[in-house]
């Protein structure tokens, strides 16, 4: 029986609320207290409490931020305010409890200083946080992956690169905390595979550091472009996927396809601390799966479908758009042949690898996207090798490497393949050719 991580993110996901499901699902607080004390890192203490929460008991993980490194992720008037009218009717109460409004120079004030106490970090001042602290080397380099992942996704989102990236809000104290925290709780309850099938996000706007910006916000939805992460939009005002939570759930996420069977080993509830529409609750459940039921990425055989339909009337730009949304959709590879069909007409052989749980949705793209009455299909038998993908420090920044496992008369050969998004970011940074920058990565990890 292999044990499996699912998240429920029904009502979104951050840092806060992923710690509290995990501590309610039983990893260590001592663990984790140790190794969050052991980070050169000050201006906080922690707070760890059982609390209720749209009637449930929760765990509730609270970084409490002193003065100096006070912020506004949980400040409803200040996150949403400005919405007079839409979200002050689902907050009404708690404005009252504030008991003031800011008016228009309050809020540029309040965000000036707001801005001046963040602390502004850049992607190496966190790794030397986080490396100088006692973590165990699987916390460490889950830590530096979420972080990596953030960072990325703000560089982008800011049109610069990661190690230039300074970071707001997501390198605040509270957030550097809260990944730690992730990373030795994961690390502490041995979890390896996670399922989490969708992120429920809300909808409208919210005040960030950089102003008032769309939900989600452009951290989020780099992180959702790149890591293809299943988003639901719900009928709901308000952000309940932080960038921190995205962050998380692109780091650990394994499938989106729970097993066809399980059993639930136990469960543990995170609360956040936002009042929204909908409750801010994640619920984590420790799977036990049998072996025959275990997703096809963890066997050495497994059974896949080749779906296959000759277009002789697609352009190149429906061809094009056409692979991206099934890709998008879950599928695992994706060609076109040039082929000459009756009547001697030129056409496109479009070939899909995919799981049988994905067939019939991507059967649907296909119909959708394309002209073809028809679509054939096959269903074989493979061979996979063991894998698994790791960020890795090189001298020319993170790399992003597929390891393989190849059987051979001797034993195991291990086999490192760097991943062309990230030699491409490097390329685009420094200028340098692809050729160049793959066989220097390439005699780096090799001896890794």
């Amino acid at each position: 029986m292999k044990k499996i991580l699912y998240l429920q993110c029904e009502s979104g996901i951050s840092g806060d609320m992923t710690v509290g499901a995990l501590l309610n699902l039983g990893a260590s607080e001592d663990v984790l207290r140790k190794a969050l004390a052991s980070l050169p890192l000050t201006g906080y203490e922690i707070r760890i409490s059982q609390v209720q929460k749209a009637g449930l008991a929760t765990t509730d993980f609270l970084v409490q931020l002193d003065a100096t490194h006070k912020n506004h992720d949980h400040d409803m008037n200040y996150l949403y305010g400005f919405q007079h009218g839409v979200q002050e009717s689902h907050h009404h109460h708690h404005h009252e409890e504030l008991g003031h409004h800011h008016d228009h120079a309050q809020e540029q004030v309040a965000e000036k200083e707001h801005q001046h106490r963040h602390e502004h970090r850049t992607f190496q001042d966190v790794k030397a946080i986080l490396e100088a602290g006692q973590l165990s080397a699987g916390a460490l380099t889950l830590a530096e992956k979420i972080f990596a992942i953030l960072g990325e996704a703000e560089a982008k989102a800011h049109g610069t690169t990661l190690d230039a990236v300074h970071f707001h809000e997501v390198g605040a104290v509270d957030s550097i905390v809260d990944i730690a925290a992730t990373a030795v709780c994961l690390d502490n309850l041995g979890i390896q595979e996670v399922v989490i099938p969708v992120l429920n996000e809300g909808k409208g706007s919210v005040r960030c550091a950089h102003g008032i910006l769309p939900i989600p916000v452009p951290a989020v939805a780099a992180i959702a472009e790149q890591y293809h992460l299943p988003l639901s939009i719900m009928d709901a005002a308000g952000e309940y996927v932080t960038p921190t939570g995205a962050a998380i759930a692109a780091a650990i996420a394994t499938t989106n396809t729970l097993p066809h069977r399980f059993t639930i080993e136990k469960i543990g509830m995170g609360a956040g601390k936002r009042e929204q529409e909908r409750p801010s609750l994640l619920r984590a459940m420790l799977l036990a799966v049998p072996e025959e039921d275990l997703p096809a990425e963890e066997k050495t055989e497994d059974i896949i479908w080749k779906l296959e339909t000759n277009l002789d009337d697609s352009t190149g730009e429906a061809l094009g758009h056409t692979m991206e949304q099934l890709l998008a959709k879950g599928a695992k590879d994706v060609e076109y042949t040039p082929v000459y069909m009756k009547k001697n007409r030129p056409g496109t052989l479009l070939t899909v690898i995919c799981t049988e749980e994905k067939r019939q949705t991507l059967e649907r793209v296909i119909f959708q996207e394309t002209s073809t009455i028809g679509i054939r299909r096959v269903k074989m038998e493979r061979t996979i090798l063991t894998r698994k993908e790791n960020l890795v420090e090189t001298s020319l920044g993170l790399v992003r490497v597929k390891t393989v496992e190849i059987p051979t008369a001797e034993g195991t050969e291990i086999r490192s393949y760097p991943e062309y998004e990230s030699l491409a970011a490097i390329c685009q940074q420094t200028g340098r050719g692809y050729w160049d920058v793959y066989q220097e990565v390439m005699g780096e990890i090799s001896v890794k």
